[in-house]
């Protein structure tokens, strides 16, 4: 049997060349080993980011004593593994440097089998200043282009670090080094090292074609091979196989298969495969598990009447694609938990999102995060860790340090049901590449070696059924340089927000699929209480700007929200309509969308997500409070949709019905036409089916005679639709901006109900309410007309409860 060693735990950190050391705790690294030992102040606080750059330019060194048995250093394998080193780390065992390591993303093995001794070993880590060595890198061949502003303090190019470290236009500049996950010493006589696993679907059965790599592995070794059904642990079916030249292979056939479908089409049942291992003597060696849902999972490009389809297709039905951009969770990594990912997919899968972005400029995730997400139906689009900036594709090194860095990622994760689509980068497309080298692009021929052979060679090696794409945006059926087409692969779409234009100009984009768009917002004030001080709660002092990276953000907050709203009363109020008028942009942009299918076959929001407590694009902030926009995107990205486009010209509005159920549902639009008030005008019914798996103009209401009669500011139109005894979905149609309308106060009666129920009931139209202080609630942020209360669940219905409007801020 092998032995395990791990050195997790307690080690010691001092500057190198220093003999004063602190505590220090691993995985981690420096800033929180600093901060825990109170050596700096919190980083994330105010601004003290800007007084602690100086940890990113100083070398350090990791030391642990550690006590190792005999029986260890009796296996013919010894090895020390180090499962993230975060980046340029030299390892020295007992005075003998073992080796080096230049990549945080890969899995570093160093032979200690002669260096270790029986007892007492010490083991030092040193970790060189990446910034010293990025700047000597720029010094003696190149500096490489990027996009670097006030926001990043370097490119990164040269190191495969990940890539926000140095800055982003969303969050801090922490340039981090340490042993950020799992270090360990093993010693063992065989073992496996590779388990692959391809699946065919065939005649109502799966097949699985299961590929082991051993190493060490004598004759007479044989490798057992069991599937377990996840559902109840029970066998379903095995074979035991012999070690050739240390490889084995091994065919299961599964006759009844439990297919895995994305979030909203069907179930997730999981199942195990397990590889054993054992010797001549049937002794029991090695093991692997493997958590496997049984599935086919494309992307689907054809020719259409638009150009080229942008679609995946899940067990050979195409899905819109609803969900939004991955980025790291946290500042720093080691500090993620199981429960801290499940809450955040928890809360995509509450949205109705079936995809999510792992975007290149952060890290490839934890095996938490895509175990969670086979779990909860959330398909993944991976980027590998290259974004906004240019790579030495000349530099030979360079390329075979990538190419072991994605072989060793795609073989990790290659398992998991939910990974859709491999993807080269992130936005070099995006004006980073030329014919040349130039202080602003890398040329095509470097650029192809890396991503056009490289990555794409890796991956038919590795894993040949999944799907890659070179970059996103990504042109496929033509000029390269025209990124973000129209009629052909992925946009990413900034006309808004970097762009400038209103939120209406969504409308007007006819993208097949929109990978990245979006627009910021603040956290609430709760979040940003804890990050400041009194004298900082204004939108415009010091810290509040200091904590905006984007160059343009708070100025385009406050510029679009003069657009749509009465200038806010104060701070809070500030913090709240933002969200709010982020929410509106998101909303107009994909419910454009979503009426466009098939068309348009996937949107993805940037961003899901927060590293720290800040203005950004994210619908769920650092906490993980959401915003206004997250409970929005539960009711535009719910199985059936109602929405509504106004023709203010003709005094028409065209109410669509988009479903993605398999099936079609009857039921009934309802219209109520009102008052800004909430007064009845007018109201109407029609008989309706929801299309399959498309959208499908349902009626188109005149409401001419009452646009010409109360005006635009004086006009609403509520929309529903119901089916199966309930209302399946409602929306809102306003001809005016909502700071123009005629609103009045509404007098909302909030009244508790139980522990966890609030009721709620307005003497006059209420727009956008929310109920603060009650944590999470089961919606939010939704409108309410006069005589139709509405009962929500709250997560503290013992707290102190404020419920607001638009009409309070």
């Amino acid at each position: 049997m092998n032995h395990h060693l791990s050195l997790n735990g307690q080690w010691l950190l001092a500057r190198a060349g220093s003999a004063e050391s602190i505590p220090a705790s691993v995985p981690g690294c420096v800033h929180l080993d600093l901060m825990n030992a109170g050596r700096i102040p919190d980083l994330l606080y105010r601004d003290n980011e800007a007084d602690l750059l100086w940890i990113g330019e100083t070398d350090w060194q990791y030391t642990r004593t550690f006590t190792v048995p005999a029986e260890l250093l009796d296996q013919p394998q010894v090895k020390l593994v180090c499962s993230g080193l975060d980046t340029l780390a030299t390892l020295t065992l007992n005075g003998v440097e073992i080796g080096t390591a230049d990549n945080m993303y890969r899995r570093w093995e160093y032979d200690v089998k002669s260096t270790l001794r029986a007892g007492e070993n010490t083991l030092v880590i040193r970790f060189d200043s990446p910034m010293s060595y990025l700047r000597r890198r720029d010094a003696e061949e190149r500096v490489l282009p990027a996009w670097v502003g006030p926001d990043k303090v370097h490119g990164g190019g040269w190191l495969r670090k990940e890539p926000c470290n140095f800055g982003w236009d969303w969050g801090p500049r922490v340039v981090t080094s340490g042993i950020w996950r799992d270090i360990s010493v093993i010693g063992c006589a065989a073992r496996l090292t590779e388990v692959k696993i391809d699946q065919q679907h065939a005649d109502g059965q799966v097949t699985l074609d299961i590929g082991v790599q051993t190493e060490g592995s004598a004759a007479g070794s044989v490798v057992k091979v069991n599937v377990w059904l996840d559902t109840d642990g029970d066998p379903l079916t095995g074979v035991e196989v012999p070690v050739n030249a240390n490889a084995a292979s091994a065919r299961l056939t599964i006759p009844d298969p439990q297919l895995w479908w994305v979030n909203g089409m069907g179930e997730q049942p999981l199942y195990t495969v397990t590889v054993e291992l054992f010797d001549a003597e049937r002794v029991y060696l090695d093991a692997v598990e493997k958590r496997i849902g049984l599935r086919t999972l494309t992307l689907d490009r054809h020719a259409d009447e638009w150009g080229e389809s942008f679609q995946f297709v899940i067990n050979g039905v195409p899905f819109f694609a609803k969900g939004a951009n991955w980025i790291p969770a946290d500042v720093f990594a080691p500090r993620m938990t199981r429960e801290r990912y499940a809450a955040l997919i928890e809360s995509a899968v509450d949205a109705h999102m079936n995809m999510l972005r792992v975007w290149g400029g952060g890290i490839y995730e934890d095996d938490d995060f895509y175990a969670l997400c086979d779990q909860h139906g959330i398909a993944i689009w991976q980027d590998f860790m290259f974004a906004c900036g240019t790579y030495p594709g000349f530099d030979q090194a360079f390329c075979q340090n990538v190419a072991v860095e994605v072989a060793e990622q795609v073989r990790r994760l290659r398992h998991h049901a939910c990974i859709a689509l491999w993807c080269g980068n992130n936005e070099l497309e995006q004006g980073l590449v030329g014919e040349a080298w130039t202080d602003r692009t890398m040329s095509w021929e470097d650029y192809s070696t890396l991503f056009d052979r490289l990555l794409p060679e890796v991956i038919r090696q590795h894993d040949p059924e999944r799907p890659y794409v070179p970059s996103s945006p990504h042109n496929p059926t033509g000029n390269r340089y025209q990124h973000s087409n129209p009629e052909s692969g992925d946009a990413h779409l900034w006309e808004v927000w970097h762009g400038k234009k209103p939120f209406e100009w969504y409308r007007t984009a006819a993208h097949r699929f929109a990978s990245e768009f979006g627009f910021q917002s603040f956290p609430e004030p709760l979040t940003m209480n804890a990050v400041t001080l009194p004298e900082d709660r204004n939108i415009t002092s010091y810290v509040m700007e200091f904590r905006q990276r984007s160059g343009i953000g708070n100025t385009t907050i406050m510029q679009y929200m003069l657009e749509w709203f009465k200038l806010p009363r104060g701070y809070e109020e500030s913090l709240w309509l933002s969200q709010i008028l982020q929410g509106i942009g998101m909303q107009y942009g994909i419910e454009h969308w979503r009426r466009n299918m098939p068309r348009t076959m996937g949107t993805l929001y940037w961003q899901l997500n927060d590293c720290w407590e800040a203005p950004s694009w994210a619908s769920i902030d650092y906490h993980g409070r959401w915003k206004a926009l997250h409970y929005m995107a539960k009711r535009f990205y719910a199985p059936i949709l109602i929405s509504g486009v106004e023709h203010p010209d003709t005094g028409t509005v065209d109410v669509y019905l988009t479903s993605d159920h398999g099936d079609a549902r009857t039921g009934v639009i309802r219209w109520t036409v009102t008052t800004a008030a909430g007064a009845l005008i007018e109201r109407g019914r029609s008989d309706a089916i929801t299309p399959v798996r498309g959208s499908t103009l349902s009626v188109t209401l005149d409401v001419s005679t009452a646009l010409r009669t109360v005006g635009a500011r004086d006009l609403l139109v509520w929309l529903a639709f119901d089916s199966g005894g309930e209302t399946a979905a409602d929306n809102l149609v306003l001809f005016a901006r909502p700071k123009h309308l005629k609103l009045s106060a509404p007098n909302i009666h909030a009244e508790k109900h139980g522990a966890d129920e609030l009721r709620l009931e307005a003497d006059s139209a209420a727009l956008w309410v929310w109920v603060a202080g009650a944590g999470r609630c089961s919606d939010n942020f939704f409108h309410l007309l006069p005589g139709q209360p509405k009962t929500i669940r709250v997560e503290h219905g013992d707290a102190q409860i404020v419920v607001r409007s638009l009409i309070d801020t």
